[in-house]
């Protein structure tokens, strides 16, 4: 199979780099600046203990098809319907995303769809370079057809994101992925906190009582709304100490995906799939959701904005949290 990777950025780029030293086929799809990169000068990926550039065939579109093309979508949620656009609606594409509409709005247009849960501590920032800082894998992913299932594709999957077995990756497949997907999302509402005012320190941190706040919500809301997702308990049994985050020499790990949507200034952030979700759930089901509402909304308010990850203080967030709890209680 050829395996093409649409958004090589920290996760799709560290995909395809295993995929590739693996031995597998592998294109990258990529924009502007990166693009050029790795057109130019290959693919720099960055770990724990080593530094290589690979030579990967780069694109910055769709290219003609093979029957055996696999598209791997690992943008932002909010580019996948255009990033998908130009694609035939042929061929299997995998969602390697953070939140769970992905695949409900790919399958409108493509009829294989695959869920993937991505654990891959990774950041991309600089043009043609990712930085992935897990050991003794660089992620660990779970792979299962959309709404639910394993069939043959997901199982070749599981086994090419498995080699090599050593360094690379680790790939479980699962006939439930959208129960991994959706616990995954319940760690995924910290993005947005993490993006406002940094990072969390711990379960005394004031920073950490917001996300505890907001998870609280998120799991009322998904318990009422009768929506099954796994457990954090169920999480570090399954990863163990196989993703370990680790220091990079001469690399600083700024933050996760919603903390770099910010440092790039991309102008737009994912939190409308993440913490949104939860709001959209709960409007669903008339559940209040004031806490997601509120970091859905300043996030969304920065990226506009521009302004830079961690520059609002976090007396501020709870302020703004704490009025639109008692707005919502009147």
């Amino acid at each position: 199979m050829r395996y093409i990777v649409i958004g090589a950025g920290a996760v799709g780029g560290t995909i395809g780099a295993r995929l590739h030293q693996g031995g597998h086929d592998v294109l990258l799809i990529a924009r502007g600046a990166h693009y050029e990169a790795l057109k130019s000068d290959g693919l720099r990926l960055i770990t724990p203990e080593t530094t290589e550039t690979l030579d990967i065939p780069a694109a910055d579109g769709p290219v003609p098809g093979r029957d055996d093309d696999v598209l791997i979508l690992a943008t932002k949620s909010q580019d996948t319907i255009a990033a998908l656009a130009d694609w035939p609606a042929d061929l299997p594409v995998v969602c390697a995303q953070n939140g769970v509409d992905n695949e409900r709005t790919v399958l409108r247009r493509f009829s294989r769809v695959y869920g993937m849960c991505v654990w891959l501590p990774a950041q991309h920032l600089e043009p043609g370079v990712v930085a992935a800082h897990a050991y003794p894998y660089s992620g660990m992913l779970h792979v299962g057809r959309y709404p639910q299932g394993v069939d043959d594709l997901a199982t070749q999957i599981v086994t090419d994101l498995g080699k090599p077995s050593s360094g690379g990756l680790v790939a479980r497949a699962v006939p439930d992925v959208m129960r991994w997907k959706h616990g995954k999302l319940l760690g995924n509402l910290a993005n947005a906190v993490e993006a406002l005012v940094g990072h969390t320190d711990g379960p005394v941190d004031g920073r950490a009582a917001v996300v505890d706040r907001a998870r609280a919500e998120a799991m009322d809301v998904l318990d009422k709304a009768g929506i099954a997702y796994s457990t954090p308990e169920e999480e570090r049994e399954v990863r163990g100490h196989q993703v370990d985050v680790r220091p990079i020499e001469g690399v600083d790990r700024g933050g996760g995906s919603s903390w770099q949507s910010l440092a790039r200034a991309s102008g737009s952030i994912e939190a409308d799939y993440l913490n949104g979700e939860i709001v959209l759930q709960g409007r669903l089901h008339g559940v209040p959701t004031p806490v997601n509402e509120v970091l859905r909304r300043e996030a969304n308010r920065h990226a506009r904005e521009k302004l830079p990850p961690a520059s609002m203080p976090l007396e501020t967030l709870v302020g703004l949290i704490d009025e639109r709890c008692a707005a919502e209680s009147r």
